[in-house]
């Protein structure tokens, strides 16, 4: 029996790209009295649970990512596997 894998996908805007979620979120927490954080930055995140009989994994993973779950020209994306 093939026991399914876990994979955690993180996806961030890459450096330089306006994050305007994350700069609302950090004027609010001014208005809020929070002045320490001086700057707030969004992703996401997936997890993926894999049936991994055929193997190749870590490629169908990184096609996944680049096709579906990151648009490449502004986002960057980081996998952990368990």
């Amino acid at each position: 029996m093939t026991k399914n894998k876990r994979a955690v996908v993180f996806v961030r805007l890459k450096d330089g790209v306006l994050d305007p979620q994350g700069v609302t979120i950090g004027k609010a927490l001014q208005q809020m009295g929070y002045d320490d954080f001086v700057s707030v930055r969004t992703g996401k995140f997936f997890e993926l649970e894999i049936n991994d009989s055929n193997g190749d994994i870590e490629k169908k993973i990184d096609e996944v990512c680049s096709k579906l779950l990151a648009n490449p020209v502004i986002e960057r994306y980081t996998v952990e596997k368990d």
